[in-house]
């Protein structure tokens, strides 16, 4: 056996060190609240509005050792008068990855990271359209792994890699 094996310095121990995750940081990336029937529209008290919702969530590679991973929501609310309001958000982390094996990067940064910064945008959602006039919309929790399951299915990735 090699000095380096016995020490702790050859290439066994540097696959063995662990995952390191630094959240640089979180922020707003792109907001967009339109609320085109306000004074116009009046939701009858017994009518449940039609709210659509659409996520996805991106991520890319912005300096060495470090990535931005990005929730795309858009919440689409309507009623028989019409359009009641339409969100777009972008919530995004920065974060900075050591030792995170390449088969796992893909999936960590975009199950794990949209995990974590979740909480964030179904705040800034609530607090948005409460602040528009209406009553706060309340994501549910979504399953990032599913959502990642199916983006690779519907690109005919197949089956995610697992390390």
């Amino acid at each position: 056996m090699s000095n380096a094996s016995q020490n702790g310095t050859g290439s066994d121990a540097a696959a063995a060190q662990p995952a390191q995750v630094r959240v640089m940081g979180q922020f707003i990336k792109d907001l967009s609240f339109e609320n085109p029937s306000v004074g116009r529209v009046a939701i009858e008290q017994n009518e449940q509005p039609n709210i659509r919702i659409e996520v996805n969530v991106n991520a890319q590679n912005v300096g060495p050792n470090v990535f931005e991973s990005v929730i795309e929501l858009k919440a689409n609310c309507s009623a028989k008068a019409g359009m009641l309001y339409d969100l777009e958000i972008q919530y995004g982390a920065l974060l900075q990855l050591e030792n995170v094996p390449e088969a796992s990067l893909e999936p960590f940064l975009l199950i794990n990271c949209p995990a974590l910064t979740f909480p964030f945008v179904r705040r800034l959602v609530a607090d948005i359209t409460r602040e528009g006039g209406f009553p706060p919309l309340l994501l549910d929790p979504i399953d990032f792994g599913n959502l990642y399951i199916q983006r690779r299915q519907q690109a005919g990735q197949g089956p995610a890699p697992v390390a």
